[in-house]
């Protein structure tokens, strides 16, 4: 069961680092030396469009952990890039601020306007897209022992004590 995540593409809940040995640095210096390239970035969302091509995902490049999932400390990004899917993605799943992973193959650069400059963003053909919930950052929790003899101070004497409570 998947949860709280959206997968798309032919093998939708495999994220894997096959794709990884490209970086993003070596992708944003020259994105068209890479175009059919497997990629896996991933990021913070700034913004998702729906248009005729697809649906086209801004995505602010933040580096991976060993789960994939990309690190929330937004100074260790190297830029932007693009994610575009063919098939129908709703922006609303995708909302600015979603920490997300994208799976694809590189399909060369796309200067678009950003503030007042143009930017050159690499372009990422979607094959997976994970979306990563507040659920997922959750650290395993600690299983205490449920009893009347757990205490961090327990001892087998307490029951005789005569203040016990």
């Amino acid at each position: 069961m998947l949860t709280g995540c959206t997968l798309t593409g032919d093998q939708a809940g495999t994220l894997t680092s096959d794709a990884s040995h490209v970086s993003y640095a070596q992708v944003k210096a020259t994105p068209e030396s890479y175009s059919g390239q497997p990629v896996t970035f991933g990021g913070k969302v700034l913004g998702a469009r729906r248009l005729k091509e697809g649906t086209r995902i801004e995505i602010l490049q933040l580096p991976l952990a060993d789960s994939l999932r990309p690190t929330v400390d937004l100074g260790k990004s190297q830029g932007r890039f693009i994610a575009q899917q063919k098939e129908f993605l709703d922006p609303a799943t995708v909302p600015p601020g979603t920490f997300v992973t994208v799976t694809g193959e590189m399909a060369g650069s796309l200067t678009l306007p950003l503030d007042e400059t143009e930017y050159t963003y690499p372009l990422v053909r979607i094959n997976n897209l994970r979306v990563w919930t507040e659920d997922d950052e959750e650290p395993p929790r600690i299983r205490r022992p449920i009893g009347p003899y757990w205490s961090p101070y327990w001892s087998p004497y307490w029951h005789s004590w005569p203040y016990y409570w």
